[in-house]
């Protein structure tokens, strides 16, 4: 049955990066800005509730880190607001996640080159792991969301073993620490002794928007409002949650196998762009369902 089932549906494992995917590109990410100066920016900001749109001088700028993707500036000002599609989401700085990328402007710490030096460092930390990367998971407080699209990594559809990539249950054979969640307090021992565990080198990623900022319920008497005040971070990914195609890009990012990466840590190629289609919450990528874990093709999928 299940060779008859893989010679009907045939190869679903994406090529991705290797190939271009239509699916990673018309994923929906975080909002973005499409109008960065309208008339009653000032007004705007209520309409978050996490904080992430702010407004200064007439122009305003949204967060994506504190961005919980729930579509109320989409679809009360779609003409400002829109979302973002692809992969291509994480950043290796923290304000690398606010839009317009205002990095390098005067008076601004970050300039292209402090980025650059940032990128760098990372990559040469990352070049001893070369093509075998295990990862350790750690739950600092999440609502289950981004554990589902970290599982969907493993299934035949992603496939991220093909890269390489493999999970494990020990810190101790870990090179990257996964973390979601919203920085429980009664997870900042556990986090922290995991991190220590690790082997050098070893790289952070934040995933997801409560990873990052700590999302709806931050700042809290239960939460750190993220867990970069727990462990350092290397590379950040919002999403609320973030798509499995978005975890892998952050992944190959950290690793230095991702060509066309700008020194904010964003791809060159493929930057951040609105979504086709009709905003608002409800609104549908184009595209075939999306290759989740429950997807039924998936599961009889050959390689």
């Amino acid at each position: 049955m299940w060779v008859l089932r893989g010679l009907r549906h045939g190869v679903l494992t994406t090529r991705w990066p290797a190939r271009p995917d239509q699916y990673a590109q018309d994923s929906r990410g975080p909002a973005v800005v499409a109008a960065r100066q309208p008339a009653d920016a000032d007004r705007l900001p209520g309409l978050c509730p996490t904080g992430a749109i702010a407004a200064a001088g007439g122009s305003v700028s949204l967060d994506q880190g504190r961005c919980i993707q729930c579509g109320r500036c989409v679809r009360a000002r779609p003409e400002v607001f829109a979302w973002s599609a692809g992969p291509a989401s994480a950043a290796l700085i923290r304000p690398g996640l606010i839009v317009p990328d205002l990095a390098g402007l005067p008076g601004l710490p970050e300039s292209p080159e402090s980025l650059a030096a940032v990128s760098e460092q990372l990559r040469a930390r990352t070049r001893a792991l070369r093509r075998s990367v295990h990862l350790r998971h750690v739950d600092a407080g999440s609502d289950g969301t981004e554990e589902w699209e970290i599982l969907a990594l493993l299934n035949p559809v992603y496939d991220v073993h093909r890269l390489g990539i493999f999970l494990t249950a020990s810190p101790r054979h870990a090179d990257v620490l996964l973390v979601t969640g919203a920085g429980a307090r009664g997870m900042t021992e556990p986090l922290r002794r995991a991190y220590e565990a690790m082997p050098h080198p070893k790289i952070v990623i934040a995933v997801g928007t409560d990873a990052v900022g700590g999302g709806l319920i931050s700042p809290s008497y239960a939460t750190t409002a993220g867990v970069a005040a727990t462990v350092p971070v290397d590379v950040w990914v919002p999403g609320s949650p973030p798509t499995p195609f978005a975890i892998l890009y952050a992944l190959l990012l950290a690793l230095g196998r991702l060509p066309g990466a700008d020194p904010a840590g964003r791809d060159a190629a493929a930057p951040a762009r609105p979504a086709p289609g009709p905003p608002g919450p409800d609104a549908a990528a184009p595209g075939p369902p999306p290759p989740g874990p429950s997807a039924p093709s998936a599961a009889g999928a050959q390689r």
